[in-house]
């Protein structure tokens, strides 16, 4: 079968684009049968994988960053029955931080990646959806993505960097909302300074903000928490960058669970993210569910 490679050259602040003769390499030397088509617009990722699982390609690699495969599988699961497992992807790392990359243990060199796609070994991860919204890696309210409206506009620094110096910034600004959430077997009243939902264990390349979740468990971690003060709030941020003892879920008045659904009401809007990327500025009422194994990705 032949696949169908969509590549974002806006991934990594425009640093794919300078890859694409490495990546065509490395498919085929990998004997990696392939069309290549180009997203050139918002909106085109899903479009193009959509048109892709209708005419029969088979898989369909992404090549770019977390965001660029959220797109893809937005755009395969709205083509796909409700309930029915979606159209095989791989993925070939060329964003920023590639934390699903690192969650699905796939190599960041591309001729490694391409070797793992030819050798077509499929695993069946979960998918987290929003409202009508999916994503692969992770979600979140309040803070986090009020981070992403601030490093969305820093164009001097390239990387994880960019994400560390951007959470500072929504640290100092220490916003928060007043919240009613209600899960399986809980619920919570009362302040956040962030709320996230995690499918995959790290964010932003840095952060581990699912220290404990796990792509294939069927389920959905969420952490939730309120710090009164910034430097409260900033002796955190050393923690979000470690997964095993002493990460930030066991700190005071942060709180860890697993759930297969969350409703979530707030008093005031927040921006809100999908796997890096905002997809609004203001919202007030969410619905999150997982839906088990539905994600067929090329695996080590």
């Amino acid at each position: 079968m032949t696949a169908k490679v969509i590549l974002n050259p806006y991934s990594n602040r425009w640093n794919a684009k300078q890859r694409i003769a490495e990546a065509e390499q490395a498919l085929r030397s990998a004997g990696i049968s392939y069309q290549l088509v180009f997203s050139e617009r918002a909106g085109h990722i899903p479009e193009l994988a959509g048109q892709a699982a209708r005419e029969g390609f088979s898989p369909i690699i992404v090549a770019g960053g977390d965001g660029s495969i959220g797109e893809a599988i937005n755009g395969l699961a709205h083509i796909t029955p409700e309930g029915e497992p979606l159209p095989l992807v791989g993925i070939l790392p060329l964003g920023t931080g590639n934390d699903l990359v690192f969650s699905l243990k796939l190599p960041l060199g591309l001729e490694a990646a391409a070797r793992i796609i030819a050798a077509g070994k499929v695993g069946r991860m979960d998918l987290g959806k929003v409202n009508q919204r999916y994503f692969v890696n992770n979600s979140g309210l309040g803070l986090e993505p009020y981070i992403s409206t601030i490093q969305e506009r820093i164009g001097w620094i390239r990387g994880s960097a960019r994400y560390i110096v951007a959470t500072l910034g929504g640290i100092m600004a220490a916003p928060f909302w007043n919240a009613r959430m209600e899960w399986d077997d809980g619920s919570y009243e009362g302040r956040v300074s962030l709320i996230t939902i995690c499918n995959g264990m790290r964010s932003g390349g840095a952060f581990f903000m699912g220290p404990h979740a796990s792509l294939f468990d069927g389920k959905l971690d969420i952490v939730y928490g309120y710090r009164k003060t910034r430097l409260s709030m900033l002796q955190l941020m050393p923690k979000t960058m470690k997964a095993g003892k002493g990460n930030y879920t066991e700190s005071p008045g942060v709180f860890e669970r697993q759930v297969s659904w969350l409703k979530v009401q707030l008093d005031r809007p927040t921006p809100s993210h999908t796997d890096g990327e905002l997809f609004t500025r203001s919202i007030q009422n969410l619905e999150y569910r997982v839906q088990p194994g539905r994600a067929q990705i090329l695996v080590p």
